[in-house]
């Protein structure tokens, strides 16, 4: 029954999507699903509902009667649904209700915690809880109510966010001090393709990186992988080869090297998102308004 009931949900989710991007394959990316699950989910709805609730053109999509009809009351169940979950979350958190930061995984540590020893140390009272996972389970713990705020490079929708960008920053390469690269000043792209590096999968900027080296005729070569950062640190801090993560993701460790990339231009934004059918809290835009600050 449980499994049933979330199915459900996420119907009347991705139609909602649909509904607002009247697109199948932008709704499934501001989704975060794909698109053969979203368009799954919604034919399993029109069969449930009794008939077709889309017409697709070369434009996109857009509602039928019954779609149009479907709409404001699969929103107010979805709105509702979204608002219990979210009273019943901060009702067992007892009297005193935390911040709650989503941070992605490669966000430096030293600009958020220090933002946070600010907002402490203006507002006593404010409780802070800071949960580390993947993008994915960021966004859906945002629109389920679970995080207040949401730090990520992600890139999104502004139909769904709401969008502070916090900073840019460039990527550069981490190597132990005893590696034969930490004697450079720079780093050439070729001189990267022939040494060992420690891959992440799931990096953000992967594609652009070796799309960049293949230009120019250059193949990065990955000695390890691993998609948690900490683990390519480590390994980086025992001489076992150079990764290539965001300035900020680098930690400042005396057994620890970072070097800019010559030729290499490529920078993301890290960005505070926040979901628009939620009502943000006063001290949720103090904290943005911190890690902005945190810049100068």
């Amino acid at each position: 029954m449980a499994e049933n009931a979330a199915m459900e949900m996420n119907q009347i989710r991705y139609f909602l999507a649909v509904c607002e991007h009247r697109n199948f394959t932008h709704a499934a990316s501001a989704s975060n699903v794909s698109q053969p699950s979203l368009t799954t989910a919604i034919k399993k709805l029109e069969d449930e509902l009794g008939g077709e609730l889309f017409i697709r053109d070369r434009a996109g999509c857009r509602l039928t009667a019954l779609g149009k009809l479907m709409q404001p009351r699969l929103q107010k169940v979805h709105d509702e649904t979204r608002q219990a979950k979210a009273e019943a979350v901060r009702h067992m958190r007892l009297e005193r209700v935390p911040i709650s930061v989503g941070v992605g995984e490669t966000i430096g540590h030293n600009r958020i915690s220090a933002a946070m020893e600010r907002i402490r140390a203006r507002l006593p009272q404010v409780e802070i809880e800071l949960i580390v996972a993947s993008s994915s389970e960021l966004l859906a713990g945002l629109r389920d109510g679970e995080f207040d705020v949401v730090v990520t490079a992600e890139k999104v929708s502004e139909d769904l966010y709401r969008i502070d960008r916090l900073y840019e920053e460039d990527y550069k390469v981490a190597v132990s001090k005893s590696h034969p690269l930490s004697a450079l000043n720079t780093i050439s792209l070729s001189t990267l393709a022939e040494a060992d590096l420690l891959d992440r999968p799931n990096c953000e900027m992967r594609d652009a990186l070796h799309g960049t080296c293949a230009d120019q005729g250059h193949e990065l070569y990955a000695a390890y992988r691993s998609n948690r950062v900490e683990w390519l640190v480590e390994l980086a801090r025992q001489g076992s080869g150079a990764v290539i993560l965001p300035t900020t993701a680098i930690p400042a460790d005396r057994g620890l090297v970072s070097i800019p990339i010559d030729g290499l231009e490529i920078s993301r934004t890290v960005s505070a998102l926040r979901y628009r059918h939620q009502t943000t809290r006063p001290e949720t835009n103090d904290l943005i308004r911190e890690i902005t600050r945190a810049q100068a």
